[in-house]
């Protein structure tokens, strides 16, 4: 009987199908949405993901919103949790690489909306340590579209435990790349941009977020460190610890390995599952869980909010939050087929094959926004694939294919 209450409790998911204006009109037997629900259904179903959060919206209208599955399954020694709690729509999901975007992407627009910063500044006019030899060549641009010539990511904790010793570090590193003439998704350029964002405002990158940014787009759900908060107890579990990031460290078949760096030199990893700490490695061990590659923690509904401003051009309401041109600034593509800051290559999985304009962007955690303008759409997708724990092969569930089907789903609406 225990059993089977626990496999009624992880196969059902809670619904919620509404149009803003007919919020109790329940649409889960429409045939255009059984596609969407079906996919998201069988990745639970088949132990792909412990849960998932969906919301397809087009102009002012929620068309497909659900939460599926369990906010955590497993705990740190894989073990099915005898008392799993229901996804939610409340529930806070680690953004991981979506807070360059959410965040600090759209605290860059701010600033240079307000002429505070340009664009094709030179990153050294505001730090120091890029102010000599190629960094000097190294501008805001560059660091926005991952095309700066700093290295993909790099151990920070192994050599920083604070935020201070983070950003010297990063100056002091030297260039993987020429400046400008590749594009290198890379960490370190988000971390950099976080600062220059502090240098600016003169205030801490949570508080500029928070006071700036978040509040006015009433994202109110939306911060670093949720537990320090006392106020947010629904939280999805994301990874046990960092273990493919320690791969990352050891494993040189992985590519990231550093050369002055001797794996043991330090030993710091979490060994528990992760509810509430970001999951980022260098924002959690060298930042105090705060950076702005990663650390920001959403739910659903918030994050629509950042959504449904930059499909009004700016606009929250009636008033002009950012100006339309500085969003098409940054949702213009260049040489390498993407934004700043936004991904915009039709050829990424996450928007396969949708309209001209579409942007979008993921995070390692499996959480994922999509964009698109010419239909007036969005798709937030909201997965802790990390709980289901690594792969015999040592890597976590792919979401690509998933998120390929959802995007070719969306576009038939």
């Amino acid at each position: 009987m225990r059993n089977y209450f626990l496999l009624v409790l992880f196969l059902f998911p809670v619904s919620v199908f509404f149009s803003q204006s007919q919020s109790a009109t329940r649409l889960s037997t429409s045939k255009k949405f059984k596609t969407l629900d079906s996919l998201l259904q069988s990745e639970v179903n088949g132990d792909k993901i412990p849960g998932a959060v969906i919301q397809v919206k087009k102009g002012k209208q929620v068309l497909f919103q659900r939460a599926y599955g369990l906010s955590q399954k497993y705990n740190a020694q894989h073990q099915l949790l005898s008392n799993p709690e229901l996804t939610s729509l409340e529930h806070l999901y680690d953004l991981a690489s979506l807070t360059k975007v959410v965040g600090t992407t759209t605290a860059i627009m701010l600033l240079v909306d307000q002429k505070q910063i340009g664009l094709d500044d030179p990153v050294g006019k505001y730090v120091p340590a890029f102010t000599r030899a190629e960094k000097s060549q190294i501008t805001i641009r560059h660091l926005l579209s991952h095309s700066s010539g700093l290295r993909e990511w790099y151990p920070l904790y192994y050599r920083a435990s604070n935020k201070q010793e983070t950003y010297q570090l990063i100056g002091e590193l030297p260039l993987a790349f020429p400046v400008g003439k590749q594009r290198r998704y890379s960490d370190l350029g988000f971390v950099l941009l976080g600062q220059i964002i502090e240098q600016v405002s003169k205030l801490p990158l949570e508080q500029f977020l928070d006071q700036q940014v978040f509040k006015p787009l009433g994202m109110l759900h939306t911060t670093y460190n949720p537990l320090r908060k006392g106020s947010f107890n629904k939280i999805a579990a994301t990874s046990h610890g960092n273990p493919y990031e320690k791969r990352m460290v050891y494993d040189p078949s992985l590519g990231f390995t550093v050369k002055e760096i001797d794996p043991k030199q330090w030993d710091g990893w979490r060994n528990y599952t992760l509810k509430g700490e970001v999951n980022d490695g260098n924002t959690w061990y060298a930042n105090g869980g705060i950076s702005g590659a990663a650390g920001l923690f959403s739910t659903v509904g918030d994050l629509q909010k950042l959504v449904d401003m930059l499909q009004a051009k700016g606009k929250i309401g009636e008033r002009q939050f950012i100006s339309a041109q500085t969003i098409e600034q940054f949702l213009y593509k260049d040489q390498f087929n993407n934004g700043l800051g936004w991904m915009m290559d039709p050829a990424n999985p996450v928007m396969k094959n949708a309209p001209t304009g579409t942007f979008a962007h993921t995070g390692f955690t499996g959480t994922s926004i999509v964009v698109v303008p010419q239909s007036n759409i969005s798709v937030i997708m909201l997965i802790n694939r990390q709980n289901m724990g690594l792969s015999a092969k040592g890597t976590y569930y792919d979401l690509g294919p998933l998120r390929q089907k959802v995007i070719a789903a969306v576009l038939k609406l």
